[in-house]
């Protein structure tokens, strides 16, 4: 048995409004500041805790590289 689907955009209007109430229900009480919403990601429980990487962070990305390149030549030659 199957049901047979026909979508039609009768309701054109009132998806609109459907649209626009759930837009406007859905930033009720979020602070949208010049039309975006936040993603409140630092104000969550898992990242209450951490810190954010210093200004010399580049310097462990720069031993690491240093570190393969010289495990790979300590192998190869």
């Amino acid at each position: 048995m199957a049901v047979i689907v026909n979508k039609k955009n009768n309701n054109d209007e009132l998806s609109r409004r459907i649209n626009a109430d759930l837009r406007t229900k859905m930033t009720e009480g979020v602070g949208v500041i010049d039309g975006e919403t936040p993603d409140l990601v630092d104000e969550s429980e898992y990242v209450k805790d951490f810190k954010k990487t210093s200004k010399f962070g580049w310097v462990w990305v720069v031993l690491i590289i240093l570190a393969v390149l010289s495990l790979i030549s300590i192998a190869f030659f």
